[in-house]
């Protein structure tokens, strides 16, 4: 009997471990798929010439086909540490922004260089540095130098459901192994 409870108990232990990690990879998902937005200060613009294993370089010589890639680098006043975004097309891929005007946001924010103005970035993804990973900008627009981000009520929303469906789930394994005490 106490073998049997024992085994049951950490059935249960397993199937909340189990739904704790998938919505903890669902809130993660969440995160890098929807847009942010920071108030920031474009400092340079570059383009490079990419294939598929990176950068082109005198290492890294081109074996296939090749495109070209968008950084803008950005500052917060106030602050030493720079931004690097990616500035890349979507187009039809995952995720679904459906961008195609990457060469008119680099050439707005070569504009935006040269003014030294303050600009709002809507971007998703996320800066890892370690593996060489940027955010991609999706858009950009002068704000004034006092102004807060735009709050990013799609992740917000997904965040809740994501709460309220981890909730019920551990309600649901909960009652499923507890009903059957006796």
């Amino acid at each position: 009997m106490a073998i049997k409870l024992f085994v049951r108990k950490s059935i249960k232990i397993y199937f909340l471990i189990i739904s704790l990690l998938i919505h903890l990879f669902l809130f993660a998902a969440a995160n890098y798929l929807f847009p942010h937005y920071e108030i920031t200060q474009i400092t340079g613009v570059e383009v490079k010439r990419v294939d598929k294993d990176g950068p082109i370089t005198k290492a890294n010589p081109a074996d296939g086909p090749t495109r070209d890639v968008y950084y803008i680098y950005t500052q917060k006043a106030g602050e030493d540490k720079p931004m690097v975004y990616r500035n890349e097309d979507t187009r039809w891929g995952f995720p679904f922004y459906f961008k195609f005007d990457s060469a008119d946001l680099q050439a707005k924010a070569s504009a935006f260089v040269n003014d030294g103005k303050t600009v709002q970035v809507k971007y998703y993804g996320w800066r890892l540095v370690m593996f060489d990973e940027y955010r991609n900008m999706t858009s950009m627009k002068e704000v004034s130098p006092e102004a807060t981000p735009s709050w990013p009520v799609m992740s917000y929303i997904f965040y809740a459901l994501f709460l309220l469906s981890f909730f019920l789930s551990v309600q649901f394994i909960r009652g499923w192994f507890d009903s059957e005490k006796k």
